[in-house]
């Protein structure tokens, strides 16, 4: 297991179009995981909207122990996820959600008091 051992997930409290609240804190991306959150960042891995969420977008999420992972692809649907992010959760037996963002943040905050729940979320387009 991850650094989050046994931690909830932080509760999206707020989903606006460029503001999301969460544990506390207002993010306009966010990486959710267990035990914590934090702004995601997409110059960190080389994310842009195509090819869309990349592997490495993902590797902390399961490094801190989600077993479950929700992508938000943002408001409209642009943010596209990349098929080796998809593989690559399967391969480590982690069930994937990708859905627009509102339903994103609703399905995740259902998943995070069942398990460890991890989450990409995108607030804009």
């Amino acid at each position: 297991m991850g650094a989050g051992d046994g931690a909830l997930s932080p509760e999206v409290t707020h989903i606006s179009w460029g503001r999301l609240e969460a544990g506390g804190r207002v993010f306009k991306d966010a990486r959710l995981y267990p035990g914590g959150a934090r702004e995601w960042d997409w110059n960190e891995t080389g994310t842009r909207h195509e090819p869309g969420i990349r592997p490495a977008d993902v590797e902390e999420l399961l490094a801190r122990g989600a077993r479950v992972v929700v992508l938000s692809r943002g408001f409209y649907g642009r943010l596209r996820v990349m098929p080796e992010t998809l593989e690559l959760l399967a391969r480590r037996g982690v069930r994937a959600h990708v859905l627009r963002t509102e339903e994103a943040v609703r399905l995740y905050n259902e998943l995070r008091r069942k398990e460890p729940a991890g989450a990409l979320v995108h607030t804009t387009c």
